[in-house]
């Protein structure tokens, strides 16, 4: 089942003793499975703290760029990229990378001088979580997967704490340092009230609404999959549609399909508004990554799961399996999207008693104190290094 905890982590009371100002800096990259939970600690961090100074490091190339800022955190860049399955230039590339990322993580830690490195996965922060290490700063970890990414898995045996969301985790990592916590989701998410929700599409509240999401980056085969359906999801089943499908999705779709015939389709590159996406939505397509099934969950929001293969450890069927056994979610293969997908749409959408038990049975999985717990944690380790 997923996220829940097993080894005691001290209550969610806020830390009340008097401390100084702590700098705090956040690695974390590349999608929003990663960079969401980054800013949900930092969020809490600063709800028990308020003065804390946070400086987000990621990559100018990634969604991070354009995504931290807005929440209000500041960022700054290293030149570091992941390495591909087959040889590229970005593979050739990659040793230089590494060497200009670790000496740029260097100077920003020298400049910054945190009181904690926290990283939470993605290439981006592998060098500096590393680096921090190196100079002495408490590292912290935060895994989202059952199965932990290739960054996580290298910084773990340097770690000081790692906190994970799945038992599963403990198999990969060194387990008298995990914790189990949960994921930390988005604090923003619950503001939107329906009503206000649908206006910001520009929806009536006389007709469904499905949600599509592909990721941060959009997901091919669920796209294709929309695509051959659209017809009967939009003028046959009347749904009101909000479409995620990526920024380098877009322009294809948009060249295939004659948007303007289907007026109550929303077709966007990537949901700033997720929260009234969410509040919008009696139903919600989507892969099932550790990130969206813990704000699925802490939203009680029914969904259909398409897992990506294309991950390590099969972690994404994994976590579908999860809210599949608790009735909480439906799970199809992507080799069952184009036979399947708009027939399930269409036998849950209408349904409002499977979806109100659907729902009902997500919000028994949530667990939405998991950044606060992070946080008290952090708090508690910061501390206690500095009393060493």
């Amino acid at each position: 089942m997923i996220a829940t905890v097993s080894k005691d982590i001290s209550s969610t009371d806020t830390l009340t003793a008097a401390v100084s100002p702590k700098k705090v800096l956040m690695a974390a990259g590349g999608t929003g499975g990663h960079v969401y939970p980054a800013i949900a600690i930092a969020d809490a961090l600063k709800k028990l703290q308020p003065d804390t100074d946070f400086l987000f490091v990621g990559t100018r190339n990634r969604m991070e760029w354009k995504t931290v800022p807005k929440y209000g955190y500041k960022i700054k860049s290293i030149w570091i990229s992941g390495l591909h399955r087959r040889l590229t230039i970005q593979n050739i590339l990659f040793p230089v990378k590494l060497i200009v990322s670790l000496i740029q993580s260097f100077f920003i830690l020298k400049s910054f001088k945190p009181d904690m490195v926290i990283a939470c996965g993605g290439f981006a922060a592998g060098p500096v979580g590393w680096m921090g290490k190196k100079l002495g700063i408490p590292l912290v970890l935060q895994e989202q997967n059952s199965f932990p990414g290739v960054t996580n898995r290298m910084l773990a045996k340097h770690a000081d704490q790692i906190f994970t969301a799945f038992e599963e985790a403990d198999n990969y990592l060194p387990t008298q340092k995990t914790v189990l916590a949960g994921n930390p989701v988005r604090s923003r998410l619950e503001e939107v009230s329906r009503e206000d929700a649908l206006k910001a599409f520009n929806f009536s509240d006389d007709q469904p609404v499905l949600l599509i999401l592909g990721g941060s980056g959009g997901a091919r085969v669920v796209n294709e999959a929309i695509s051959e359906h659209l017809d009967k999801l939009h003028n046959d089943l009347k749904l009101q549609i909000i479409w995620q499908c990526g920024q380098k999705y877009r322009s294809k779709i948009e060249a295939k399909i004659d948007l303007p015939k289907y007026p109550n389709v929303r077709l966007l590159a990537f949901i700033d508004n997720i929260d009234a996406a969410y509040s919008a939505a009696d139903l919600v397509v989507t892969r099932a990554g550790a990130g969206t099934c813990s704000e699925l969950m802490n939203l009680g929001q029914p969904a259909i799961l398409v897992p990506s293969p294309n991950v390590a450890g099969d972690h994404q069927k994994k976590n579908a399996k999860a809210l599949l056994d608790a009735e909480a979610a439906k799970m199809l293969d992507e080799t069952q999207l184009k036979g399947r997908l708009s027939d399930m749409i269409e036998s849950l959408i209408r349904n409002k008693k499977e979806l109100r038990a659907m729902s009902q049975a997500m919000n028994k999985l949530a667990r939405p104190d998991a950044a606060d717990k992070i946080a008290n944690e952090i708090f508690s380790l910061i501390e206690q290094k500095e009393n060493e």
